[in-house]
């Protein structure tokens, strides 16, 4: 069992657990990520470490609540306790060779790339950082970012407290006047494409991470397959990070459809449950 040692709500359904988990926070790097089991009969899901302290023994992680997993996380408080965690799993990054990075990042994928904003800041090297969402009340850590971002840009769907566009907006008027050399992208995966499309374009290496469907972790069950540069990778082994300039899109897109009916399947029952429960 781990404990959550701290919850905090950050925007409407996404929610930051600190979770009791020495021995991982002991080995965790950016870009890793955990497995989960809220409890003995849930599912293994993935989410991607965006924070630690080894001197606590915690990990931190961002979860919106949109499947059945996630809705049932988020019934638990402080105090509370998680199943299991298995992890660091994935490879870390390394942008260590790049020196003009721009960190770019679409709704929950802004967890992802604030442990990125941190670790470069705390090299002496640190990166534009450009976000984007729906709206302002769905961004989270933006005064996290503006400590550690060498230059933070902000963009909505609504323009409504921030600049209005898509983050390749902001980022297409950024790229004449910047020498970035690597980007590295984390969202939605239509975002990520997009991102991949442009920067394409202008000749700049680009990183994506794959949140692909996870069971074991270890690449045993294939799930989390991805075609990179004509060749099948495993995200949970070989990422979760690829060059995105080499990621079959229209697959990956198609695959992460895939369990859309079961998961359907899986909210009404537990939404059929609480219900029961409440009366």
């Amino acid at each position: 069992m781990n404990r959550i040692f701290q919850k905090r709500n950050l925007a409407r359904g996404i929610a930051e657990y600190v979770l009791d988990a020495p021995l991982i926070a002991l080995h965790a790097a950016p870009g890793q990520f955990i497995i989960l089991r809220v409890d003995e009969d849930g599912e293994r899901v993935p989410f991607t470490v965006c924070d630690f302290d080894r001197s606590k023994g915690t990990v931190t992680i961002i979860v919106q609540e949109i499947g059945y997993t996630t809705k049932k996380l988020a019934r638990l408080n402080a105090g509370d306790s998680v199943r299991d965690l298995v992890g660091p799993l994935g490879k870390s990054t390394d942008l260590s060779e790049y020196h003009d990075i721009a960190l770019v990042g679409g709704g929950i994928g802004s967890a992802v790339i604030y442990l990125q904003a941190k670790h470069l800041h705390s090299m002496g090297a640190p990166a534009d950082v450009i976000l984007g969402a729906r709206s302002l009340e769905l961004m989270f850590y933006l005064e996290e970012f503006k400590r550690v971002a060498k230059n933070l840009y902000i963009v909505t769907d609504d323009g409504i407290g921030a600049a209005k566009g898509f983050v390749t907006d902001t980022l297409r008027g950024l790229i004449p006047v910047k020498p970035y050399d690597c980007v590295f992208a984390v969202g939605p995966m239509p975002m990520m494409r997009a991102v991949c499309n442009l920067t394409n374009e202008f000749g700049i290496h680009t990183v994506i991470s794959m949140n692909s469907t996870m069971v074991d972790g270890t690449g045993m069950c294939g799930g989390c397959r991805v075609t990179v540069g004509g060749k099948i990778r495993y995200a949970c082994v070989d990422g979760p990070e690829f060059d995105g300039h080499l990621i079959d899109w229209a697959e990956a897109m198609n695959r992460s459809k895939g369990y859309a009916a079961e998961e359907a399947a899986h909210l009404c029952r537990m939404e059929l449950t609480i219900t029961k429960s409440s009366k």
